[in-house]
């Protein structure tokens, strides 16, 4: 609701990360409050840190108090930025918008019938749109429950399936194909 949201992959050195911290004109990172060493060194003190994390209950919670105000954005506004691969040159910025995200979610959820007792075991990088939107935002439009694994293994796929109840995954193929 307060700004656009451009998820990085964690993975990333610092070099990376001071590119995206640029490229997208980042206001503040998000991050865990230990490590994530790469990004805290990119962030310097040109990008201020909120630090993310979880309470006793499962509720998110963040470093700072209180709030400031804030516009409610409009179905027009960019929601989100991810960025191209960069395959053929430097990666390239792709902003999505709050309809289009919605609308993408829909599509997914309307296809495969999702419902509130769906529960999708995102086995995607959240900084991929095939994982924000196809197995996240689609589960989380219909009222369904969103499992994320910290990372994907396949050796462990079955046993969390069944732990956490899944009704369903989505993936690329080589995901696919190790799973079989």
């Amino acid at each position: 609701m307060v700004g656009t949201a451009a998820p990085l992959n964690q993975a990333y050195k610092v070099d990376d990360f001071r590119f995206y911290i640029d490229d997208t004109s980042a206001r503040v990172l998000l991050l865990p409050p230990a490590g994530a060493e790469e990004a805290r060194l990119a962030a310097g003190d040109a990008v201020p840190i909120i630090a993310v994390d979880l309470d006793e209950a499962g509720s998110v919670r963040l470093s700072t108090e209180g709030r400031a105000p804030f516009t409610a954005p409009s179905v027009d506004d960019v929601a989100l930025v991810l960025h191209t691969s960069g395959s053929t040159g430097r990666p390239k910025r792709v902003p999505l918008t709050h309809a289009q995200l919605s609308i993408g979610a829909h599509n997914v959820a309307q296809t495969y019938q999702l419902t509130a007792e769906d529960v999708s075991l995102c086995v995607m990088p959240l900084f991929h749109v095939h994982g924000l939107v196809a197995s996240t935002l689609a589960t989380l439009a219909t009222g369904g429950t969103v499992v994320v694994p910290a990372k994907f293994n396949p050796l462990s796929f079955w046993r969390v399936a069944r732990d956490y109840g899944a009704t369903w995954y989505s993936a690329v193929p080589t995901l696919h194909h190790l799973l079989a």
